[in-house]
């Protein structure tokens, strides 16, 4: 990428929707290993610190594989949305950019976190390896073309708020799939299973 609208189509592709790329790499890490974290490690963890308050605790240990999923694929689909008009824009969507930096900034949470804990949590090993270095590489890109917009205390706000937002958001939307799948399925009569349409007449 350059300073022209256009530059390079493989850099605009590279630097934008290489945030699409990284993310999904880093959440398949969080796929994989977040329930049996939450049912192996979040009890040793609630032991050792006592003072965090009962419910964060209860929420995580609840963590259903399934719905952690689809709440993934919701985010996907906001990151997905932040790529495009990244690519659009040539980088200089304030999205985009947003997008990018609550990226980032999500990785050095992972860090923090494993360091609090004294352990593996999920996404810790993609967070170091590839989200922050991805930021840093992208920032670097879009400051070289004259597109980065300042790194400013509001901006890194925004940035957390936004990656913040879109995670409640996005575990929101999965919960009200989740819950609303048992109501398309078949019930249970005896030991046959009757739909619904069927066991209203």
């Amino acid at each position: 990428m350059n300073a022209s609208p256009t530059g390079p189509a493989i850099s605009r592709s590279a630097v934008t929707l290489g945030l699409l790329a990284a993310w999904t790499v880093h959440d398949l890490e969080e796929v994989a290993t977040m329930a049996r974290w939450s049912r192996t490690r979040v009890p040793a963890l609630r032991e050792r610190h006592p003072r965090v308050p009962d419910r964060i605790w209860r929420s995580m240990e609840a963590v259903d594989g399934r719905e952690f999923a689809t709440a993934v694929g919701v985010m996907g689909l906001i990151v997905a949305a932040a790529s495009a008009d990244g690519y659009r824009t040539g980088g200089r969507s304030s999205f985009y950019q947003a997008s990018l930096n609550g990226f980032g900034l999500h990785g050095l949470v992972h860090m923090a976190q494993a360091a609090a804990t004294r352990g593996y949590t999920p996404g810790v090993v993609t967070s170091p390896l590839l989200v922050v270095p991805f930021t840093l590489w992208a920032r670097g890109r879009l400051r070289r073309a004259g597109v980065l917009r300042p790194a400013r205390a509001r901006d890194i706000a925004s940035g957390l708020a936004l990656a913040g937002a879109a995670t409640a958001a996005a575990h929101a939307v999965a919960r009200r799939i989740r819950r609303a799948a048992p109501a398309r399925q078949p019930r249970v009569r005896g030991l046959v299973l009757v739909p619904r349409a069927a066991s209203a007449r």
